[in-house]
């Protein structure tokens, strides 16, 4: 039997051709596979991505609505302090010094005034060594000693005064009134640091007393006084007199003094 060298060929070349194209077939599958994977894997990448900057998002966006709430409602959140407690300073203080002697230079005010460096409710006083500053805050500079007793309660005593405010200007005086006040110690009649001033004064003798606000007048719109300031008053005791109580027709009274 003869065999067509044809036939042979074709059959025996066939089988491998078929392999080949399975082979071609299997690894263009494969390399599909892998760039349908390589393809899902990128993007399941890019998708978490996404999320994460959605989540910073959202949490930045949080934080920013908590911050405003804050500020807006005048609740301050706690930021980290490193800043140190501010100190006074030397130089700040002189200048308030240089400031308050010039507005009383302006203000004529009297020789010796004391000076007041005032930050904020803080006032330091500053006087000449003729001043003596009690334990009740009253400070204290005799000009002039008198002579005799010193009023008690019940006395009357008549006295001229002037009254300076802080800047040195004068706010009111008895000398230009051309009448001298007359009071009764103890009847609460004077302010406690003005009555404290005075009842150790004797007729005669002449003070510069400073007040503190804690024994000064009352404030308010009522009063002469529109804030808690120190009080500077110069008094000059005139005289000191007994005084008693007499009855008028039996159903009324009155207290005399001479």
């Amino acid at each position: 039997m003869v065999l067509n060298s044809s036939f042979l060929l074709s059959k025996i070349s066939f089988p491998y051709t078929l392999s080949a194209c399975h082979t071609t077939q299997a690894f263009h599958r494969q390399k599909s596979t892998f760039q349908c994977c390589s393809a899902v894997t990128l993007q399941d990448k890019r998708v978490r991505e996404q999320k994460v900057n959605i989540l910073h998002y959202e949490d930045n966006m949080k934080r920013r609505s908590l911050l405003f709430f804050l500020i807006t409602s005048g609740i301050s959140p706690a930021f980290p302090a490193s800043g140190k407690t501010k100190s006074k300073n030397p130089y700040d203080e002189r200048r308030l010094l240089e400031q308050n002697k010039r507005i009383q230079r302006e203000n004529n005010a009297p020789e010796e005034f004391p000076s007041f460096i005032r930050e904020g409710f803080e006032v330091k006083v500053v006087t000449s060594d003729n001043y003596v500053k009690r334990d009740s805050g009253l400070i204290l500079w005799d000009i002039a000693v008198g002579e005799g007793d010193c009023p008690k309660d019940g006395q009357q005593v008549t006295f001229h005064y002037i009254g300076y405010n802080e800047s040195g200007r004068r706010i009111d005086s008895t000398y230009l009134q051309n009448a001298p006040a007359k009071i009764r110690m103890g009847t609460n009649a004077l302010v406690p640091g003005f009555e404290e001033g005075i009842r150790d004064m004797r007729p005669g003798g002449r003070r510069r007393i400073i007040i503190p606000p804690e024994l000064g007048p009352p404030v308010g719109p009522s009063t002469f006084f529109s804030s808690k300031q120190f009080e500077v008053f110069d008094v000059e005791l005139l005289s000191i007199q007994d005084c008693k109580r007499r009855t008028i027709a039996g159903f009324y009274s009155d207290v005399v003094c001479n």
